[in-house]
């Protein structure tokens, strides 16, 4: 059985306000990404230090168990909680994460020996939209932190890992654009634009890998 965790946990520095909230398209950013990912969730919730302000999403809502550590710590808590073999996380502010490429990472999980599926879009790792295998992610990143280290792929050399290359990706994300994420106000309101685009050409993305 699979988990999908929402992380929540930014700062939204850049933003000047917290992202997670404003209104994309109408209603808040999260609840577009929560909804954007449905299909393949088997368990959902959502690691978040506010958990007050997420209440309206009626979904699980865990703060960090280590305070302080980032978006490490918020993997460490998402994998902590979680009670399922398999583990996927996507950050909150990637308004296009999609399902269809989620679930062929789940799948890739599930049928082989990886401890880690996770996309390499070109520009990098991406861990916001990757899957994990609880058990040995756990107990890696758990040692991680316990050495002080808090970039997100600083413990992937320990575990077994498999990449997602751009050609592979372009099979479930044309465009990759689940990777997009909005930090700033001018990056959130080319998103919503984008999104409006889309949707007016009627684009939609199944969540069956074909």
């Amino acid at each position: 059985m699979r988990t999908v965790v929402i992380q929540a946990g930014g700062e939204s520095t850049r933003m000047g306000a917290n992202k997670a909230l404003m209104p994309f398209l109408g209603r808040p950013l999260i609840e577009r990404v929560i909804e954007q990912l449905q299909p393949v969730a088997g368990k959902r919730f959502v690691v978040t230090n506010e958990p007050e302000s997420f209440a309206f999403l009626d979904l699980p809502l865990y703060p960090d168990l280590l305070p302080g550590f980032g978006a490490l710590g918020g993997l460490y808590t998402a994998l902590a909680r979680a009670d399922t073999p398999w583990v996927g996380m996507v950050a909150c502010d990637m308004p296009f994460a999609s399902a269809r490429l989620l679930e062929a990472e789940f799948a890739l999980l599930e049928e082989g020996d990886a401890d880690v599926v996770i996309p390499h879009s070109g520009e990098g790792y991406e861990p916001f939209h990757a899957v994990f295998r609880r058990e040995a992610c756990l107990s890696a990143v758990k040692t991680a932190l316990e050495q002080g280290q808090r970039r997100m792929i600083s413990w992937l050399p320990v575990v077994k890992v498999l990449t997602m290359g751009v050609d592979e990706l372009r099979r479930y994300d044309p465009d990759l654009l689940a990777f997009q994420n909005v930090n700033t106000p001018e990056e959130f309101a080319a998103a919503e634009q984008l999104a409006r685009s889309l949707t007016a050409g009627n684009v939609h993305y199944s969540p069956d890998p074909g």
